[in-house]
């Protein structure tokens, strides 16, 4: 059956209650992290001195599904768990399209993106082993939004090191971060000894994700009250993710619909994870391509190599095998910021290796003149990180027009642009 509904909505009771692990479904196992000191996988008790030990058994986890904790589902329902999935009739219209194309409405969230879902679950566990501080890094600004909203609801102190860059084009995240609570400051920092080396012998540095995951990592260890908490490329935060997939597979379901593309932006790859894994994991959707989109100017997994990397500029991190451009690389100043680090989460690394996700990549101004019709035709503007996978979903949208084929495309609109007006600015203005 082909619906015209536009907006199909979940019931809170329709929240999922576990996530779906990946892990079961490679076909090799997944390579561990190593010891960068003695070349051997990393002991669960080494991961345990920067995260949760609830985290640290999830990384490691070969269950196929976790219970999620009754407390965290509550946050999640009140915090807009489910989120719609809709039907971009607007944009359908305005292509002249035989495709049907959907999006997950992950913007619909207290902090206007996908993160909160492992923020709160990190925040939740941190808290029952007491916990008191946790730092962290962010590059475009939602996920540190995400952990400052999280620790405010379990009474947890948060202290986030933002990208430079983005710190100045998207200021208003940081008196959002403020207003939830958190203490937050431009990476690099003075506030750690990597910081303030770092700055000093690169003063005008932009910041990556890469030097601010090092401080963070560096305030972790320096404070006994202090967990790190990170918002993409291990394997528990896009566990915790799969709450996305899952409400997708139910929306879909009630349309009758499987879709022949499932498309979102990667930078880590929590979005991406947590919209496509459960749907990798359903033989239902066993014919359905899966389209990861990435920036042209930090092209990790269309550029990079599938080798060990540190998963900091500093080098504090266990190494992880995954896709890299390295852990020195500097992307430009783009403001899809939540996109600039230099690796992509082992999990989808493996799954790109094994031929199952399809990464393809976008110049900045084609993919902001997307997010800018997706805006006319939908009236939702996304941020530029999500606006990458707008462009893939109309770039396969007109090719299914130009071979006159009637595609299904869902793809996950992980964010808004609301604190992104630099970037549009900018492109209206014909500086990009």
């Amino acid at each position: 059956m082909k619906t015209q509904q536009s907006r199909i909505q979940l019931g809170p009771e329709d929240t999922p209650k576990q996530y779906v692990n990946i892990l079961p479904l490679l076909q090799e196992p997944l390579a561990p992290p190593l010891n960068p000191a003695t070349g051997d996988p990393v002991r669960p008790q080494d991961l345990e001195a920067l995260f949760p030990k609830e985290c640290v058994r999830q990384e490691a986890s070969t269950k196929r599904r976790i219970d999620i904790p009754q407390e965290v589902r509550e946050i999640l329902v009140r915090s807009g768990r489910p989120t719609p999935l809709q039907r971009a009739l607007g944009l359908e219209r305005e292509l002249k399209t035989p495709c049907r194309i959907y999006y997950k409405r992950e913007d619909v969230s207290p902090t206007g993106s996908h993160k909160l879902n492992t923020a709160v679950a990190q925040a939740y566990y941190a808290a029952k082993e007491g916990t008191e501080r946790l730092a962290t890094e962010t590059g475009a600004g939602q996920w540190g939004s995400a952990v400052s909203l999280a620790c405010s609801f379990f009474d947890i102190r948060a202290m986030v090191y933002m990208v430079r860059v983005s710190y100045e084009q998207k200021a208003h995240r940081g008196t959002l971060m403020r207003t939830y609570g958190a203490e937050i400051v431009p990476s690099p920092s003075d506030r750690t000894e990597f910081g303030k080396k770092f700055s000093s012998e690169h003063p005008d540095h932009p910041g990556t994700l890469g030097i601010a995951i090092s401080e963070a990592i560096e305030d972790t260890v320096s404070h006994d009250d202090t967990k790190y908490t990170l918002g993409s490329v291990l394997n528990f935060v896009l566990l915790q993710q799969t709450v996305i997939g899952q409400e997708v597979d139910q929306q879909l379901r009630s349309v009758e619909e499987v879709p022949d593309l499932a498309i979102g932006c990667v930078g880590g790859g929590s979005n991406f994870g947590g919209m496509v894994y459960p749907l990798m994991a359903d033989k239902r959707y066993s014919k359905t391509e899966y389209v990861a989109v990435e920036p042209k100017v930090c092209p990790s997994l269309t550029k990079g190599e599938y080798r060990y990397d540190f998963g900091d500029t500093a080098r504090m991190t266990p190494k992880l095998k995954m896709y890299t451009l390295g852990a020195d690389f500097t992307p430009p100043k783009i403001h899809a910021g939540g996109l600039r680090y230099h690796g992509v989460a082992p999990t989808i690394s493996a799954l790109v290796y094994e031929g199952l996700i399809r990464p393809i990549s976008y110049e900045q101004h084609e993919v902001l003149e997307a997010g800018v019709l997706f805006g006319k035709t939908e009236g939702i503007i996304p941020a530029p990180e999500s606006a990458h996978a707008v462009k893939a979903a109309i770039d396969y949208a007109l090719e299914a027009k130009r071979q006159n084929e009637d595609r299904v495309l869902v793809f996950n609109l992980s964010g808004h642009g609301h604190f992104d007006m630099a970037a549009y600015k900018a492109l209206l203005a014909g500086e990009i």
